[in-house]
């Protein structure tokens, strides 16, 4: 069976007061070309369908025009659970109906966890769709005061499962959340980066979904299962073994993804639960990149290379002094530029504005120097410190008035 895992399509996003719709049109008919191409039996989506859990009318007909395309048009099966940023009972709403047609959605945990079996001519694959849910409510729901965090959750969930699971057939389980390998080596940590350490590649677009390293889950969890589908994480990665993926979202959504590969992963399960995993990219309609210089040379790269100008950017100046209205001069080489930033100082880390130790002996002028080199933009020259002597000098002769 050939299986296209996906994530993390935030249809209806916006960045940094852009929409993204026209781009997601974009790389979702991208999708739909890999899918006529590729011929496969089955598309997982693992969660955050949507942006928002009320999305805006453009995301539900975009999302309705691709499920149309992939479901009638290319009969390919879809199997998808909710996200921490989807409301579960919208993403589930007519489910049961919509089954006959090979779109099957989970946004809700039942009681009893079923699987969705699909077949080919070597037997049975089984889904399981675990969509996120927070710890609080599965407590509830399953009336388990053992479930604390979102690791105790998996485990009371697949705890439900174990009993039923034919481990003869293919078994697939499709979840949504920060899944590690390294969960107990980290867990006890304070005040440390935990998602690093737990060696999980994170950006700036995802949602924290507790503090205190709560959300991280075992992938120990997922041990009876032939393959791990996740969602989530932007950054396409494995955890552990290679049968535990993240696909990574379909887009860049933040300048802390312009290093990433976007895509998906393709799997193909035999009979004998062979399985064979491989990664196809897929080309925006515009990139994200950070472009760094003198305010002047980004606007003549910018107007020169007219094949990347629709791109969306970062901007970070390096001039020193004050600029008029920079932004507007790099929208002329750069219409969809997002962000316009100053180069930070070197020593930005360091205690800013305070004089350092000796400064009741240091001139006005030394101590001026000082407060430059931590604060400054560019080497303070002769011709800078003559300005500030000048200044000194004129400042002393007006109080001696």
């Amino acid at each position: 069976m050939k299986i296209i895992h996906t994530g993390d399509w935030h249809i209806g996003k916006i960045v940094n007061e852009f929409s993204m719709i026209d781009d997601q049109r974009y790389i979702l008919n991208e999708l739909i070309k890999l899918i006529n191409f590729e011929k496969p039996d089955v598309l997982i989506i693992a969660g955050d369908i949507y942006d928002r859990s009320i999305p805006p009318v453009e995301a539900v007909d975009l999302l309705n025009e691709v499920f149309s395309k992939i479901l009638i048009d290319n009969k390919v099966k879809i199997v998808a659970i909710s996200g921490n940023h989807d409301s579960g009972e919208r993403v589930s709403f007519v489910s049961k109906i919509l089954e006959k047609e090979g779109l099957y959605i989970q946004g809700i945990i039942e009681d009893e966890i079923k699987n969705i079996t699909i077949s080919d001519d070597e037997g049975n694959v089984n889904f399981y769709m675990i969509p996120y849910v927070d710890p609080v409510i599965l407590r509830r729901k399953f009336n388990n005061p053992e479930i604390r965090d979102h690791n105790d959750a998996m485990k009371a969930v697949i705890s439900r499962i174990k009993p039923s699971l034919n481990e003869s057939e293919r078994n697939i389980v499709v979840t949504h959340g920060y899944v590690t390998y390294k969960r107990n080596d980290v867990i006890d940590k304070d005040g440390e980066n935990l998602y690093e350490l737990a060696e999980l590649e994170v950006s700036d677009s995802e949602r924290p979904l507790s503090i205190g390293g709560t959300d991280l889950i075992d992938s120990d969890n997922f041990n009876c299962f032939d393959y791990v589908a996740l969602g989530h994480l932007h950054g396409r990665q494995k955890v552990g073994r290679e049968e535990i993926r993240y696909s990574g979202s379909l887009m860049k959504y933040s300048f802390s993804e312009i290093n990433h590969k976007k895509g998906v992963i393709i799997i193909e399960i035999d009979g004998n639960k062979k399985i064979n995993i491989r990664q196809e990219e897929l080309r925006p309609k515009r990139n994200m990149r950070i472009i760094k210089g003198p305010l002047d040379e980004l606007i003549k790269a910018g107007l020169e290379d007219c094949s990347n100008r629709e791109d969306y950017i970062q901007a970070i100046l390096t001039d020193e002094g004050e600029i008029i209205d920079p932004i507007g001069k790099l929208r002329n080489a750069y219409p969809n530029i997002m962000i316009l930033k100053r180069e930070e100082n070197k020593n930005i880390g360091t205690s800013l504005t305070a004089a350092s130790k000796g400064y009741k002996s240091k001139t006005e002028l030394e101590l001026f120097e000082e407060y430059y080199d931590r604060l400054g933009s560019g080497e303070f020259t002769e011709e800078k410190k003559e300005v500030i002597r000048n200044v000194i000098n004129e400042v002393f002769r007006e109080e001696g008035k």
